[in-house]
């Protein structure tokens, strides 16, 4: 059997593991879903009549604010799943496993492939829940099948991206405590931009972070994408930051994971 196909192996493993854990531990992953849904149901419920009016879109109020922010809530609910791979691997680092998958023979690779795919399938799992959710408040996508798959494929890029940053905040942290603060700032990233109102009502300074951070032009594209609106070059630069932070966060995760300690 080629190397290949022994990592390869080794990660199906790998996956296998976390999903077994993740089906443990069902109190985690509704306590991730419970973040998104209930800023969901906060802004439409309490908010949306007044933001939605404030959009100056169709005939305004809160069917008009449920479509808006339902991508930002979709991000946000992406944010929030990593959250828990960083607490994931930060468990693994700190109990002592790791030490014990370094003398076994298997892949180096595998753990880190079975944590990142683990946490992108779980991840979508979650953005399914709270999708149905806002189906159920009113979030009316009008795009055709094509958008709707473009727009699973945004979330996925999006997801796997983010997931990598949240293996190195993982591995770079001392704690679970730690691990599970790191990554917060994530959370924040759809508020500071385009998620839940348009960028032009911010002040000048929040205005030009909020343009020129990733998450807008992942926001616009999803929300151009589901509900058929023009998204322009918007696409490929949700898609290049996407990129990036892969590349970003995989060399970090990377370089983490190779270097030896004992925590």
């Amino acid at each position: 059997m080629s190397a290949l196909a022994l990592a390869a192996r080794d990660s199906v493993t790998m996956l296998r593991r976390q999903l077994r854990h993740m089906t443990r531990a069902w109190s985690v992953t509704l306590m991730l879903l419970a973040v998104p849904i209930v800023f969901l149901l906060l802004f439409v419920y309490v908010l949306g009549g007044t933001l939605g009016d404030g959009l100056g879109v169709g005939s305004g109020g809160r069917g008009a604010y449920v479509d808006y922010v339902a991508p930002g809530i979709l991000l946000v609910t992406i944010a929030g799943a990593v959250q828990g791979t960083a607490i994931s691997v930060a468990v693994d680092m700190t109990g002592g496993i790791i030490a014990r998958f370094r003398t076994m023979a298997i892949a180096r690779v595998s753990v880190l492939t079975g944590h990142v795919l683990g946490s992108v399938l779980h991840t979508l799992f979650s953005l399914v829940v709270v999708l149905g959710v806002a189906l159920l408040v009113g979030f009316r996508p009008t795009a055709t099948a094509v958008g709707r798959l473009a727009a699973a494929g945004v979330l996925t890029a999006t997801t796997f991206a983010l997931v990598w940053t949240a293996v190195a905040m993982g591995l770079v942290t001392k704690s679970v405590a730690a691990a599970s603060n790191l990554p917060m700032p994530l959370t924040l990233l759809p508020f500071f931009g385009s998620g839940f109102v348009p960028t032009d009502s911010l002040p000048a300074g929040l205005r030009w972070f909020a343009e020129h951070q990733p998450i807008t032009p992942i926001t616009e594209t999803l929300r151009g994408l589901l509900l058929g609106t023009p998204i322009g070059d918007r696409a490929a630069i949700a898609l290049g930051w996407c990129a990036v932070i892969v590349l970003i966060g995989y060399a970090w995760a990377k370089r983490l994971y190779n270097r030896d300690r004992t925590r």
